[in-house]
């Protein structure tokens, strides 16, 4: 199984020598306040759950609000956890609209933990490489394609969410080495919510612009919900050749990949549990003493291919696709 190397995807702290063991971190008599955007996907719900009960395990007490997937809402919910009284904040995911309430807290002196949402305001973001998740998947797909033909990619949150911007970014990159490689135009923009359906249909649509022969690739340029949609059309009018790639990796879509002749041929997974809980330990270690760099990394999983999704599937703890 490949992996991101361990120099760059290490939990980053100030040192090992400073760090303290993990059975010493504590938040006993801390009240924490944790944020998230939704619990409606996988992966939001999966960080969430990973950094309240991290924090209930190190002797926090949590204060949980939900922004529904409404960004607004999410970043007004600080405001909530401000006047709780919170000892710090965990934030998860949430565009621009949350920086003004980071800084807020800051200036309360409540700090402030994100995760996948990097900010001048925060002590330390929790997430995965995005730059290395956006080249890996250009290498996979440009590899998959034989360096030519005709992608689409599904791109909604290029402009509106950091971490989208870089993998799609990243994966752009990547393209320029591949100049037989065309990204058809305009990119589509896929909705957040029931993203499965809504991607099928437009793939459908998309299928009727492209006759057999003439597309051969859909990247999801973000997340891999939308590919569930777009798996789902492929195979209803027929056209399996046309490969499929995404980022996430979350259990259902690794199912997908797994099957025998899936046109889903290339992911990355993430640790979604994994990124809430190093947060959770984060605020702790800060509460310590210890000095925490910008930004913590957490391992990802390349997959390329059903036998990696398979694997991957059981390393990371979903169980075992036979």
């Amino acid at each position: 199984m490949k992996k991101l190397l361990a120099a760059t995807s290490a939990i980053a702290v100030l040192s090992v020598s400073t760090a303290w063991a993990q059975d010493q971190l504590s938040l006993e008599g801390k009240t924490i306040g944790v944020a998230v955007v939704g619990t409606q996907h996988f992966w939001d719900r999966e960080a969430f759950n990973g950094a309240t009960s991290k924090v209930e395990d190190l002797g926090g007490t949590v204060v949980a609000v939900d922004g529904g997937r409404d960004n607004q809402v999410h970043a007004d919910n600080h405001d909530v956890l401000m006047n709780r009284g919170v000892d710090a904040v965990i934030s998860i995911l949430g565009d621009g609209s949350v920086d003004p309430k980071f800084e807020a807290l800051q200036a309360a002196d409540i700090p402030v933990f994100s995760v996948d949402h990097p900010s001048p305001y925060v002590v330390n973001n929790t997430t995965s490489d995005n730059y290395y998740m956006g080249t890996t998947i250009g290498r996979y797909m440009a590899d998959a394609m034989g360096g030519e033909g005709k992608v689409a990619v599904f791109n909604a949150f290029e402009n509106s969410l950091r971490i989208c911007g870089i993998r799609t970014g990243l994966w752009k990159y990547v393209l320029q080495d591949y100049p037989e490689i065309e990204i058809i135009q305009p990119e589509l923009a896929e909705e957040f919510a029931n993203a499965p359906e809504d991607a099928r249909r437009q793939t459908l649509d998309l299928l009727s612009q492209y006759p057999e022969g003439e597309l051969d690739a859909i990247h999801v340029g973000c997340w891999d919900q939308p590919a569930i949609g777009v798996v789902q059309a492929l195979e209803e009018t027929g056209r399996t050749d046309i490969i499929v790639t995404a980022l996430d990796g979350g259990p259902d879509t690794m199912e997908i990949m797994a099957e025998e002749g899936s046109p889903f041929v290339a992911n990355v997974a993430q640790q979604p549990r994994l990124i809430g809980q190093t947060a959770a330990e984060n605020v702790a270690r800060y509460f310590a003493g210890e000095t925490l760099l910008p930004q913590t990394y957490v391992d990802v999983v390349p997959v390329n291919g059903p036998e990696e999704a398979k694997a991957a599937y059981k390393e990371l703890g979903y169980g075992e696709i036979k």
